[in-house]
C-alpha cells in the first residue's frame, strides 16, 4: 500500500471513528460501526491504530493537537512582543481561539464541536485521561502567562478564576445548539457561534476583573 493510500485510509476511519464518537460515546462507539461508515474492515484499523482505545486517542489528540498548537503560536507571539501581554490578550488566546475553531467554516468544525459536547455531558475516565494528557502543557503556560499578568491577583485565585472560564465556554459553545428554543431568538448554529465571541469574551474578563472576595482581601490585610 503507498504512503498516500496508508495515509487516506487512516483518514477516513479517523473521522468515521470521531462522528460515531461524537454520536454514541466512547463505550458505544463500536469498531463494527466505524468500519462499516468508513468503508473498510476491522484488519484497517488495527493496521493503522491497533486497538479501539488507541484509535479513540488518535481522534481526541488530532483536534485538540490543532487546537493547542494554535493556542501556543498565539502565546508565543504574545509573549515575544515588546509589551507584556494583558490578561485580555491571553483570555482571547486561549478561550478566543476554541470559539474561532468551532465557529469556522472549515469541515473539521461542527464535528468538533459535537466532539466538545460529548467530551463535557459524558465524560469517561479514560477521555478525561486523554484531555488532561493533551491539556496539561498549554494550561500550564497559560497559568503562568495570567499570574503574570495579575501579579496582584493571588495564584490560587486565578487558578479559580481560570477553572470558571473554562466551564463557561464550554457551555456557551454547547448552548449555540439550543439557543434559539431556550430563548425565542431564531438563530442558526453558525450565526450564533459568530455572535459568540465577543459576548463570551466580554463575560469572561468581567468574571476576571472582580474584586477578591471579601474572605481573601481580609487575608492578605493580616
Amino acid at each position: 500500500m503507498s504512503e498516500r493510500a496508508t495515509l487516506q485510509t487512516s483518514e477516513l476511519i479517523l473521522d468515521a471513528a470521531e462522528a460515531i464518537f461524537a454520536a454514541d460515546g466512547n463505550t458505544n462507539a463500536s469498531l463494527r460501526t466505524i468500519t462499516a461508515r468508513a468503508g473498510v474492515n476491522i484488519a484497517a484499523v488495527n493496521y493503522h491504530f491497533g486497538s479501539k482505545d488507541a484509535l479513540i486517542r488518535a481522534v481526541l489528540e488530532r483536534r485538540m493537537g490543532m487546537l493547542n498548537q494554535e493556542r501556543l503560536r498565539l502565546l508565543d507571539a504574545l509573549e515575544a512582543a515588546d509589551e507584556p501581554p494583558r490578561p485580555s490578550q491571553i483570555v482571547d488566546a486561549y478561550f478566543g481561539t476554541l470559539v474561532r475553531f468551532a465557529g469556522s467554516r472549515a469541515p473539521h468544525a461542527r464535528a468538533f464541536t459535537v466532539l466538545i459536547e460529548r467530551i463535557v455531558t459524558d465524560p469517561s475516565e479514560f477521555t478525561r485521561a486523554i484531555v488532561a494528557d493533551q491539556f496539561a502543557h498549554v494550561l500550564e503556560r497559560y497559568r503562568e502567562a495570567f499570574y503574570r499578568a495579575m501579579p496582584q491577583v493571588p495564584r490560587a485565585e486565578v487558578t479559580w478564576r481560570f477553572q470558571f472560564m473554562l466551564g463557561a465556554t464550554s457551555y456557551a459553545l454547547l448552548g449555540t445548539r439550543h439557543l434559539g428554543p431556550l430563548f425565542g431568538v431564531e438563530e442558526t448554529q453558525q450565526r450564533a457561534l459568530d455572535l459568540l465571541l465577543p459576548r463570551l469574551m466580554s463575560f469572561l474578563l468581567g468574571g476576571l476583573r472582580v474584586p477578591l472576595p471579601d474572605s481573601d482581601q481580609q487575608d492578605q490585610s493580616t
